[in-house]
């Protein structure tokens, strides 16, 4: 039962760190290496806030957060990636750049140490079928569904969702009927590092803000949008579980500090085994030779 409640929360908190990459690639091709970085930034703006500004309510502070997070996803499209659109190095170089930079920048401002820790939103714990769980995990899982249903709702039944998918869709046809290709890729940058924001804040108060965090969000993210199938949300819900669950099995039997390894071997094994992963759409190695 352990197994089972524990796989299922580090399932759903897997899926939310990768929503973010996965949208931002899914809608505008473009691999967001900032993603980690714009994880942790979220942690400390809010973590300034509540606790350099006296009395600043922390539901504000979270908001205030995720939001300047959005803008400074939007920001590196508008006055970075814009000049080297469809140049998928250049983009991967660029993005990864700008994600240490900000990170090194947090560390040089003076993110160092293990003394930055967000509060839990409902302080607790409580017994599953003999298991202790804190109620922090509940509301990542509780909240983390309600993202998933929400964000299904966004693209596919509203007008800004609908020009979202149709960029990702065809993105010749959706710009002869008017839509704007790179206003969809500033706003699908946008949303994708407000998720990852919103992602560090249901997460973090687990444990501490550290610049360290941001590279393993990185590669935690990319590992499930890989074997999920880059450009697909579905793929990297599915690719969640299963790695939640190795990595879930893997500190039972052996020990915590295998996660890494775990993502790592998930990204190694789909592209020797299926290249386009689980769900994705990208040419196998048959097709192109």
């Amino acid at each position: 039962m352990h197994i089972l409640i524990y796989g299922i929360i580090n399932s759903i908190a897997l899926s939310l760190i990768s929503l973010g990459f996965a949208l931002v690639y899914s809608i505008s091709r473009v691999p967001n290496f900032a993603h980690g970085a714009l994880y942790v930034t979220t942690g400390y703006i809010v973590w300034l806030l509540i606790n350099k500004l006296t009395g600043f309510p922390y539901p504000l502070a979270i908001l205030v957060g995720i939001g300047i997070t959005g803008i400074i996803g939007a920001l590196i499209y508008r006055l970075v990636l814009i000049r080297i659109r469809g140049m998928e190095i250049s983009e991967i170089i660029a993005t990864y750049a700008i994600g240490v930079a900000i990170l090194e920048g947090l560390r040089w401002g003076g993110l160092r140490g293990m003394t930055f820790t967000l509060p839990v939103f409902i302080p607790g714990s409580v017994d599953i079928f003999g298991v202790v769980v804190d109620y922090q995990r509940l509301v990542v899982v509780i909240l983390g569904a309600a993202t998933f249903l929400f964000l299904y709702f966004f693209i596919h039944h509203t007008r800004i969702g609908l020009a979202l998918r149709g960029i990702a869709q065809d993105e010749r046809a959706a710009m002869m009927l008017g839509i704007d290709s790179d206003m969809t890729a500033i706003l699908s940058l946008g949303i994708g590092s407000a998720l990852a924001g919103f992602s560090s804040l249901l997460l973090l108060p687990l444990g501490n803000i550290i610049v360290e965090a941001g590279y393993s969000v990185l590669i935690f993210a990319v590992a499930v949008c890989i074997t999920g199938g880059l450009g697909s949300l579905m793929g990297t819900i599915v690719a969640s579980f299963l790695i939640g669950f190795a990595q879930i099995l893997t500190d039972k039997f052996l020990s915590t500090h295998y996660q890494m390894v775990v993502a790592l071997l998930a990204i190694i094994l789909t592209l020797i085994i299926k290249p386009s992963g689980l769900f994705g759409k990208q040419k196998e190695l048959e097709e192109r030779v």
